[in-house]
């Protein structure tokens, strides 16, 4: 211990951290009896982007951004037990990062501490929360398989069509006019330089304002901001009731933290990230792309939506978004605090979290999507084994039909549920159908004999509406 004790003596003597530390770790803090929980989500994100940077490092020392080595690349990576290990680690991390500074930033609106003096505050931390939603964008990218190659495409047509400058902007992120090597080392250097070194930066930013304009004290109703008065009250209120941040109120963030950390790794070592996609083919244009799970929400409402919405939805939903987050602290930065005398701030967070639950689920689903790996259906719900309606069950599938089309709990669901089509449609009506096509419906003119039409003729005839066979649901994507 004595030799402790004469090194920390030596370090501290010729670096100044007792002096320099010790102001930042026993700075007064709001004492926060009922919600002192509610503050651990800035810290853990924090803690969060630590371990992606350790674990990017050592990702990247093995990564090859040659457009012919990528793939293969991660492919060695996986094929690793360390390496599987940490691509997991660093996988879920980005999962932990996006959930984590999303409930930090509605925590911090619901309780306006936008509000002065922490405007700057607010915004540093929008931009933040921008930047961890980009670092999540190019990383997808980097796996540079099918999803990955065509995320980017995807990326590029969205970018395109901003007014203006949609073609410049295309451009630059395909780094020229088509998605190849370039496009993967531009998205490379952002990942790994320049979008983190803005985040270093603005963290910095962030957690000085943070200690200059203090942590924002719990609201309470009937107690609003004033500009001219709210600083002299703050300090006050410090002197007599705040408690030091170490380790008062630190132990709950380093708790916290570390519990997220321990759930991140746990997650890497036993469950790993998603195997890779196959390799890019630009060849393949009925490819369809699926983003990560967090991207899954916007995914989907892109693909609901009516094709004449999709610019405004793209170009203005961004747009509005943004404009929100850097005006909302100047145009709301006094008055009442407290959610209750704010039930629209309720509502709007309410509103917002329906949306992304909502398009969410409708994106596991993919209800616009064909399931190519349905099963054929089982004899429980033909119903027979043998015979016409047999064969017309195997038509059925062999012929796709029920990649998009349902019946009692089985195959897709991006037509109709022909689960009662005997019930709704007369024979004629079926064939007249299978024939002409409909929206999303090839027409099967000259791609089915009379035999085949016959006995799918007869199977979808017998469906009428009756408790299923079978109630098991072909498990979404």
């Amino acid at each position: 211990m004595g030799v402790l004790r004469r090194t920390w003596a030596w370090i501290d003597d010729v670096t100044g951290l007792s002096a320099s530390l010790g102001p930042i770790l026993t700075h007064l803090v709001p004492r926060a009896q009922k919600t002192r929980w509610l503050y651990v989500f800035g810290s853990a994100t924090l803690a969060v982007f630590i371990v992606q940077v350790g674990t990017g490092i050592a990702l990247s020392s093995a990564y090859v951004t040659g457009s012919g080595q990528a793939y293969d690349s991660l492919l060695f990576i996986s094929r690793s037990r360390v390496g599987s290990v940490i691509r997991g680690i660093h996988y879920f991390g980005a999962s932990a990062m996006i959930v984590l500074i999303g409930i930090h930033a509605i925590r911090t609106y619901l309780m306006a501490s936008y509000k002065h003096p922490r405007q700057v505050n607010w915004l540093t931390g929008a931009a933040l929360l921008m930047f961890t939603i980009l670092m999540a964008f190019t990383g997808q990218l980097l796996r540079w398989d099918q999803g990955g190659f065509w995320t980017a495409v995807v990326a590029a047509e969205q970018a395109g069509k901003t007014p203006f400058i949609g073609h410049w902007l295309g451009h630059f992120l395909l780094a020229g006019d088509t998605a190849g090597g370039a496009t993967l080392s531009r998205f490379f250097a952002a990942h790994v330089f320049f979008i983190p070194a803005f985040i270093f930066a603005f963290l910095g930013f962030h957690l000085y304002l943070v200690l200059h304009n203090g942590i924002s004290e719990p609201p309470k109703a009937g107690r609003p901001v004033d500009p001219r008065t709210y600083r002299t009250w703050y300090h006050a209120m410090l002197k007599k009731d705040g408690v030091p941040f170490w380790p008062d109120a630190a132990w709950r963030d380093l708790f916290f933290a570390m519990l997220i950390v321990i759930l991140v790794v746990m997650l890497g070592i036993f469950v790993g990230a998603p195997a890779l996609g196959k390799p890019p083919d630009p060849t393949i244009i009925q490819a369809s792309p699926r983003p990560d799970w967090y991207f899954l929400w916007y995914f989907a409402l892109l693909s609901m939506i009516p094709k004449w919405m999709e610019n405004f939805v793209i170009v203005g939903g961004p747009a509005v978004f943004g404009l929100f987050l850097i005006l909302l602290p100047f145009f709301g930065g006094k008055g009442e605090r407290s959610p209750l005398r704010r039930p629209w701030s309720i509502l709007i967070v309410a509103f917002i979290v329906t949306i992304i639950g909502y398009y969410w689920h409708m994106g596991v689903l993919a209800p616009w999507s064909p399931r190519m790996d349905a099963p054929p259906l089982p004899p429980a719900v033909v119903g027979v084994t043998t015979g016409s309606v047999a064969d017309g069950a195997r038509v059925f599938h062999q012929k796709g039909c029920e990649y998009c089309h349902l019946v009692s709990g089985y195959g897709g669901i991006r037509g109709p549920d022909l689960s009662d089509a005997g019930d709704r449609m007369t024979r004629a009506e079926i064939a007249t159908r299978i024939f002409s096509g409909a929206q999303n419906m090839p027409s099967y003119t000259g791609n089915m004999s009379p035999q085949d039409l016959t006995v799918l003729l007869d199977f979808l005839e017998s469906r009428h509406l009756k408790p299923p066979a079978a109630t098991k649901r072909f498990p979404p994507r």
